[in-house]
């Protein structure tokens, strides 16, 4: 089909509706009531789930990929970038899932922030980071990428530290910024390269000009140290080691946040990214092999430090990690399919664990700590049934949405190299197990919390049978949760088949054809994987529920090794040593002396002095003579006239 036969799908409205109700709701929301608050954020995020749906329908139609210009930017001799859109199937992905979660997310919160005083700011960053998610996503070059990676960066800071006058939100959200400065700027050399030897930050313009270029397998090249750059721009978003210590600590925010932010979409930009430049990568080997090993790595570490947490959210922090860390894996072999398929699935089914934690936390007053839950899955049936099915889905088992991705990563990942399969099988089994431990603490055994009046606060003076027991979340809370655990359920359906993989093919290539023999051995590897999954669950359960004192009495066994992954290997003790005291010690002191004696103290000090001379230069200028104020006007309308010109020859 002929490009200039497409119809015009008008992307540009999908960023734009967010983008409205974050304005109408930042300058009119403080005065409006929460009903008009409620209706401006889910009208204009509704409508933009609306408008990528009937992309979707009309996709088949189109000539990919499709382009759609909007607007001018920078044009300057040797380069130009515009304000433009790019559809293909990768970012239709995207669009859908950034869109529809990102909607349930938005119907959720107005149950969950209803008594929140500054109600009005949660939904006008919410709506501002779904803007800037969907400028990332549907961007039709790489700057334009960049201005959408650096706005949910912002969104993300404003969020993470909603509740600022908490310390340790605003440190939290402080955190996130300069560490995913740390990762942006080699994301910002990349992009610098990209100019220098291409000319261009556009993808087809990059991509054909990367194609014809051989595979650098000898040494190291250009395209390699591109790749590399491009990965650590990934690690900071992602969070990936050694820029996955931002996302925990992330957790102070709101939880519909961590669940839109840190689980279903900002954290997977990343991802994106490295999908997306997957033709630079297929030509550098040795930048795969990093993202691959970086991936692994992750993986397996952020897991580790999952089963001994106690914070609900910070377990499911940790996982976040690790299950992102899958994603690099596979696109580090080259699976690139594999990992946009498990990005997809992730967010259903880890949207919905971050949603019903929100939701046991609703019910329990506030409190966090599983250690004093316990017994819930009687006070709240729904979000109990709901979090069964994510567990059992991020798990593995099938035949869940979770099982299918992490099969086809592993899959993948085996055909590479059987040491990614095999830290990648560990990694899974541990994931059951924390997973099905966060599942007993919470909702199996006694109650062991306090309280909670009708209004969800905490109160520890009632009987655990009495008034004040836990209550089941609201309606608007609930049915997102249903709606995701049917996604979760049913949404690894999709890769049937390798339906999902062939959709893809367009973007990344068609896979090989696997001969009997490969397949009887990916149904062993599937088997094995289903194995490990039901090996944490039942550990799981032998020490939670059936023998509940043997935990601690393992622990206390482990000493100084249990006390290690309880404080997480004390890699932020470890960065704060080495990297944050120094400087807030020896740069950061020097820096305020300077100010403080050159600046303060030489503005109160000197004040009369500068006074004085500025007045003395600036009475000059009131001569008195009428020759003296022509000169002056002359002057000024000379450089007006000369602006002017200059401007004019430029527009011809």
């Amino acid at each position: 089909m002929n490009p200039n036969l497409n119809p015009n799908l008008n992307l540009w409205v999908i960023p734009i509706l967010p983008l409205a109700g974050a304005a109408i709701n930042g300058f009119l929301g403080k005065k409006a009531s929460r009903a008009g608050v409620t209706a401006v954020a889910l009208f204009f995020s509704g409508a933009a789930f609306a408008w990528a749906l009937l992309v979707a329908a009309r996709f088949s139609s189109l000539s990919l990929p499709y382009h759609e210009f909007f607007a001018h930017w920078i044009r300057i001799t040797g380069f130009s970038a515009d304000f433009a859109f790019y559809l293909d199937q990768l970012s239709l992905v995207m669009l859908l899932v950034v869109t529809g979660v990102g909607f349930l997310i938005h119907v959720y919160s107005v149950g969950y922030m209803w008594d929140d005083p500054s109600y009005y700011r949660f939904f006008s960053y919410l709506n501002l980071f779904m803007f800037f998610m969907l400028t990332l996503v549907l961007a039709g070059n790489y700057l334009q990428m960049f201005i959408g990676w650096e706005g949910v960066g912002l969104a993300s800071y404003l969020l993470i530290g909603f509740w600022f006058t908490k310390d340790s939100a605003a440190s939290a959200g402080k955190k996130a910024f300069i560490v995913n400065r740390i990762g942006d700027f080699g994301f910002l050399i990349a992009l610098f390269l990209l100019i220098k030897h291409f000319g261009s930050l556009n993808f087809d313009q990059v991509f054909g000009a990367v194609v014809p270029l051989p595979v650098e397998t000898a040494d190291a090249g250009l395209l390699t140290a591109i790749g590399i750059l491009l990965m650590v721009g990934a690690c900071g978003k992602s969070a990936q080691i050694p820029l996955y210590v931002w996302l925990p600590d992330a957790m102070e925010g709101p939880t519909p946040v961590s669940a839109l932010i840190h689980a279903a979409t900002m954290v997977t930009a990343g991802v994106y990214m490295v999908s997306r430049s997957h033709v630079i990568f297929e030509r550098a080997p040795f930048a795969l092999t990093v993202v691959a090993i970086i991936g692994t790595l992750t993986a397996f570490f952020a897991a580790t430090i999952g089963i001994a947490q106690t914070d609900i959210k910070k377990v499911l922090a940790y996982s976040t990690i690790s299950q992102l860390g899958y994603m690099f894996m596979a696109c580090g072999v080259g699976a690139f399919s594999a990992g946009i398929f498990h990005l997809m699935t992730h967010a259903f089914f880890k949207g919905l664990l971050f949603l019903g934690a929100g939701s046991v936390i609703h019910a329990v007053g506030g409190e966090q700590d599983m250690r004093k839950m316990g017994g819930l899955k009687s006070f709240i049936p729904v979000t109990f049934g709901t979090m069964l099915i994510a567990t059992l889905a991020i798990a593995g088992v099938p035949p869940l949405a979770g099982f299918w991705s992490k099969d086809e990563i592993l899959w993948k990942a085996y055909q590479v190299s059987p040491v990614y399969w095999g830290i990648g099988v560990v990694t899974a089994f541990i994931t059951s197990f924390y997973m099905f431990r966060l599942l007993f603490m919470t909702f199996f055994g006694d109650y062991r919390g306090a309280k909670v009046d009708a209004h969800g606060h905490s109160s520890h003076g009632h009987d655990a049978h009495g008034r004040g027991e836990p209550h089941e979340s609201p309606m608007v809370m609930l049915v997102p949760l249903m709606i995701l655990a049917l996604l979760s359920l049913v949404g690894g359906f999709v890769g049937w088949g390798n339906h999902f993989e062939n959709f893809l093919a367009p973007v990344f290539g068609t896979a090989e054809a696997v001969d009997s023999a490969s397949h009887s051995t990916e149904l062993l590897l599937m088997g094995v994987s289903v194995a490990v999954a039901l090996f944490g669950w039942w550990l799981a359960y032998l020490l939670y529920c059936k023998r509940p004192e043997l935990p601690q009495k393992i622990a206390d066994s482990l000493g100084s090794l249990y006390q290690t992954v309880v404080h997480k290997y004390y890699i932020d003790e470890l960065y704060a040593a080495v990297f944050v005291k120094p400087l807030i010690d020896g740069s950061m002191r020097i820096l305020w002396q300077d100010v403080d004696r050159k600046i303060i103290d030489a503005a109160v000090n000197d004040a009369g002095d500068g006074a004085k001379h500025v007045s003395d230069e600036v009475r000059h200028m009131q001569s008195g003579n009428i020759r003296s104020y022509a000169g002056w006007i002359s002057a000024g309308a000379g450089v007006v006239i000369a602006l002017m010109i200059w401007m004019w020859t430029k527009a011809r």
